[in-house]
């Protein structure tokens, strides 16, 4: 059992070590969410199971905060209101929980962050169709090759592993990253 249990901490390690590949990418996300909020615009997130956990707790660090006192920062999770997810669900289908809502809710120059391990999830794929025909910036938080998400995104930030468990550790500590920039950096205006 030891052996499994730092093979596990072992890999983790590695992939969030070679996810540093992806700091120029990071940084355009960095610059995007900024300009997004400095012109009054929204962020809004959205992703399924650990990922929609994901997009919580990046609103709810945008909201309130990460590091710094400052401003709140406005982010909205798509994944928290459970009537609206089961209602479309119910009335459309699950495959449009999310592009129901950025037609409702998402304007030009958002931005949407997307997440996604497998890159191909269907009500994602839509959300994001949605998204960019109302004019909003995206970006996919994603996993394995991209996979089909990562052609409909303005920036895609794709950890370079096949294993669910080890993406969500690795997508957890860029949006960390993320968050204390964009902080940062609009704390310097």
């Amino acid at each position: 059992m030891k052996e499994t249990i730092q093979k596990i901490f072992f890999d983790s390690a590695e992939i969030i070590q070679r996810s540093v590949e992806l700091s120029n990418k990071i940084e355009e996300s960095v610059i995007l969410i900024c300009d997004c909020i400095k012109n009054e615009h929204t962020v809004y997130l959205f992703g399924n199971g650990g990922s929609a956990a994901d997009a919580q707790h990046i609103a709810a660090e945008l909201i309130g905060r990460f590091k710094l006192e400052r401003k709140s920062i406005p982010a909205i999770s798509l994944t928290t209101d459970t009537s609206t997810i089961t209602s479309i669900a119910n009335d459309y289908s699950f495959d449009e929980i999310f592009s129901r809502q950025c037609e409702g809710l998402v304007n030009q120059d958002d931005v949407i962050i997307s997440i996604s391990t497998s890159g191909n999830s269907k009500n994602i794929i839509n959300g994001l169709n949605m998204a960019k025909k109302k004019g909003a910036k995206t970006i996919g938080l994603l996993g394995n090759n991209g996979g089909s998400i990562k052609e409909l995104v303005d920036i895609s930030l794709i950890v370079d592993s096949n294993s669910t468990a080890r993406i969500q550790e690795a997508h957890r500590v860029i949006y960390h990253i993320i968050c204390e920039l964009v902080e940062k950096e609009l704390e310097k205006n």
